[in-house]
């Protein structure tokens, strides 16, 4: 499967957030590094990351392009609340060995409701 098939599957999977479809696209010793988190390393380990992320907020990803140049592809994608980010796939005999994306992580946090880092919540006015 030549790279930019293989994203647009794994874009697919994505939408119906589908962990293990997901992981299966990836070798054994895959590193996912989103950008705004620490490397995530092995299947197993990707495939857990997809569950967690699943069960913490509702991700869609559509597809604005998808580039192939060789063993790599490049996402450039959008989700429906304006979010928007990249993803470099490096794809090797049918599988993803590598990956990386680009996102706003204080954004998709704020956008789902999710707890910020170090975010202190807004001071009660006095009534």
């Amino acid at each position: 499967m030549r790279p930019r098939e293989l994203v647009q599957r794994w874009v697919e999977a994505f939408n119906r957030a589908d962990a293990d479809e997901l992981a299966d696209f990836y070798e054994e010793n895959a590193v996912n590094h989103q950008v705004a988190e620490s490397p995530v390393e092995g299947r197993e380990a990707i495939r857990r990351m997809f569950r967690n992320g699943f069960e913490a907020a509702e991700m869609v990803c559509l597809v604005e392009q998808i580039f192939e140049d060789g063993e790599w592809a490049i996402l450039e994608w959008r989700d429906p609340r304006g979010l928007r980010g990249c993803g470099f796939f490096h794809v090797r005999d049918g599988r993803i060995v590598f990956q990386r994306g680009y996102w706003d992580k204080l954004s998709f946090l704020r956008m789902h409701g999710l707890p910020v880092p170090d975010e202190k919540p807004p001071a009660l006015k006095p009534s």
